[in-house]
């Protein structure tokens, strides 16, 4: 305590400093609200100039000059004051906390019974000054305690309890930071003033005073900064929000304007939407970023809107077009360009528009651009267009075989298309194993539930099989008088350029449409494709009568020239191994009946490939290369880029000559 009384006034002297310093602060603090940066800057300069007082009550006890006589009475006069003072304006800085930050509707009533109490006090103070009720002076010009110094004690402690009790009442409403500084300073100052009491000599009253001032705007510049980066998380959220809405009613108009244009086309329904998908798959495997690949999205997306001002008639006639309907349907690019031309913000839109029917050999339309003339953005979309128009239905074909759609970006490359984004969507055809990108012509597919009325009535599209094991399960319901073979539902496997079960009708042929088999879910099979099978049978014998409704389970799964296929039921169990002619065809799983029906189907495919050894091969694989090496050993490819020759280094004059035999299929 001694160090302290002999420190107390440099103490005192640099915490005035500081309250100046703060006081300066938050008046530029622009993230405080003006009425709490005058109730801090209130409380900083009361602290500094209580401090400074305080300390001139100490200098000047004991000196009986005029000088001295007058200093320590002021002094201690507005130490009393200002304590006073600054727990009134710390009462004012609460209350517009909780009216304001906390939300209360209402001033709490024990911060109003604070106010009239702390007026008491500062009127008793100068009441003091004049009948002696707190202090007195001696001769020696220092301070003496009246009896009735206990009273100044008591009105701060009373005021800071009813404080802290409202502060501990609604602290759920406070943030943490704030919520730690208003009990501190309603606490510490409590316990200084009961210690006072007994130290007599030390002015821990106001050190701990200033000290819960000091902490008060740091927590309150804390807890704004706090409020600040909130509202400011809550205003990017808004913006946002705000894109989002404005990017949802760009994407909603523009598909408006395209679901407009498949209105008019019959032909193409869907064409639009399946050209974006392709366009935004070259951006992104030509390495795009994704604002780039977001405008040639949505540039593909609109490039056919200049068919908004083509009349019907062109459009959906179904025979040859004239040369004049032909030159009116060569303007629809104009028109779209004229239409998305005002949208400012998006350029790029009327650039798609405009530019998708230029070639990159010149001899397209309208403008008659070559090569690198024509913006990015449009010949990725001509290669994506050509594609799906290739690949759509139209009124004199049905959709191009996968083989030849292929042939026909190569023939195109460096003519119709520009070669490198050709190269591209060739890249995506040659990944399409299963020839899924195309238009989806409307079809009964094996994961739907059908009923049969006669048998190939209707036609499927097949399930692909390949190395990774495909599970099958459905209920198969057939009537209880059911007498003949065709009644029974089949499994078909088959190879077709389009996964689509044909029989008799104009697209066999076209398809290249190859039947492996038939296998009945009895047991029954008929192969006709095939090199070989081995049949494996087990009886369960669940039941000596079948029911109407059976659950079947399918379990198949090729490896090169192999499939294994099992059937599996209640009754029996059929597991068949087969040989396939080759290894170059796809193998199909689909299924036909007659008088029967099935539901309930659930498809799966594992995600691991099967082991080489995991079926047993039945007959030797067939080669076409046993014949004599040249200088590098014979290769047969039996699928695309699944084998490659040995590389030879070039040399001056080198000369390679070979034999090449296309395979069977």
């Amino acid at each position: 305590m001694e160090s302290l009384k002999l420190f107390q006034l440099n103490l005192m002297l640099m915490l005035s400093g500081i309250c100046a310093i703060l006081a300066f602060f938050v008046y530029i603090t622009n993230s405080l609200s003006k009425k709490r940066r005058i109730f801090l800057i209130n409380m900083e300069l009361s602290a500094m100039v209580l401090l400074i007082f305080d300390r001139f009550a100490y200098l000047f006890r004991g000196d009986t000059s005029v000088l001295g006589f007058y200093m320590v009475r002021i002094s201690n006069f507005l130490v009393f004051f200002l304590t006073l003072v600054i727990i009134y304006s710390f009462n004012t800085y609460l209350i517009d906390l909780l009216t304001n930050d906390a939300g209360l509707a209402f001033v709490p009533k024990k911060l109003s019974i604070s106010k009239y109490i702390i007026f008491i006090g500062l009127f008793l103070i100068v009441v003091s000054q004049f009948t002696g009720l707190y202090y007195t002076f001696d001769s020696t010009n220092h301070y003496v305690r009246s009896p009735g110094f206990v009273i100044c004690y008591i009105i701060p402690l009373l005021v800071l309890f009813l404080q802290l009790s409202v502060v501990l009442q609604y602290r759920k409403k406070l943030g943490r930071g704030m919520y730690t500084a208003l009990v501190l300073f309603s606490i510490l100052p409590m316990a200084a003033s009961i210690a006072q009491l007994f130290l007599y000599g030390l002015s821990l009253i106001n050190i701990t005073l200033v000290g819960m001032v000091l902490l008060l705007y740091i927590f309150s510049l804390l807890d704004m900064n706090k409020r600040v980066a909130r509202a400011n998380k809550l205003e990017i959220d808004i913006l946002k929000e705000e894109q989002m809405q404005i990017q949802l009613l760009f994407e909603q108009t523009a598909s408006a304007l395209v679901n407009a244009i498949d209105a008019k086309d019959k032909y193409t329904h869907g064409h639009s939407r399946r050209v974006a998908k392709y366009s935004i798959d070259i951006a992104k495997l030509a390495g795009f970023d994704e604002n780039t690949q977001h405008e040639v999205y949505f540039a593909a997306l609109l490039h056919d809107v200049g068919k908004i001002g083509i009349p019907d008639n062109i459009i959906n006639k179904e025979g040859k077009l004239t040369d004049e309907e032909f030159a009116t349907i060569k303007t629809h690019p104009v028109i779209g360009e004229q239409i998305l031309s005002n949208i400012n913000q998006s350029k790029y839109l009327s650039v798609g528009a405009h530019y998708h029917h230029e070639r990159y050999d010149g001899r397209g339309y309208p403008d008659g651009l070559k090569g690198e003339e024509i913006p990015i953005i449009a010949r990725i979309i001509a290669v994506a267009d050509a594609y799906d128009a290739m690949t759509s239905k139209r009124s004199y074909r049905e959709p191009i075989p996968q083989n030849i759609v292929r042939e026909e970006l190569v023939k195109g490359m460096g003519t119709q298309f520009d070669p490198y984004f050709a190269q591209l969507m060739i890249h995506l055809v040659d990944l399409d194993s299963e020839y899924q990108m195309k238009e989806n012509i409307k079809s009964v597919e094996f994961n739907q539930s059908v009923e049969y009325s006669e048998y190939y009535g209707e036609y499927f599209s097949g399930i692909w099989i390949n190395e990774y094991m495909s599970h099958i399960h459905f209920t198969c319901t057939s009537p209880h008088d059911a007498k003949s073979d065709d009644e029974v539902n089949t499994l078909i496997l088959f190879d077709s350029l389009d996964n689509r079960i044909h029989k008799n009708d104009s697209k066999e042929k076209q398809t290249a449409y190859y039947e492996y088999g038939l296998i009945g879910l009895d047991g029954n099979c008929k192969m006709s494709g095939i090199r070989k099978h081995i049949c494996n049978y087990t009886d369960k014998h669940h039941s000596s009568e079948h029911q109407s409704s059976t659950d079947y389970d399918i379990c198949a799964v090729r490896l090169k020239d192999h499939l294994l296929l099992t059937i599996d039921s209640i009754y029996e169990k059929y597991e068949y191994t087969i040989a396939l002619p080759d290894k170059t065809r796809y193998t199909y799983l689909g299924m036909v009946g007659n008088n029967t029906s099935i539901s309930d189907i659930t498809i799966s495919r594992e995600t691991e490939a099967i082991s080489d050894t995991y079926i047993p091969r039945i007959i030797e694989e067939i080669s076409f290369i046993n014949v004599p090496d040249g200088d590098i050993p014979n290769i047969q490819i039996d699928g695309w880029r699944t084998v490659t020759s040995e590389s030879v280094p070039i040399s001056d004059g080198l000369k390679i000559t070979f034999d090449a035999l296309s395979l069977p299929t």
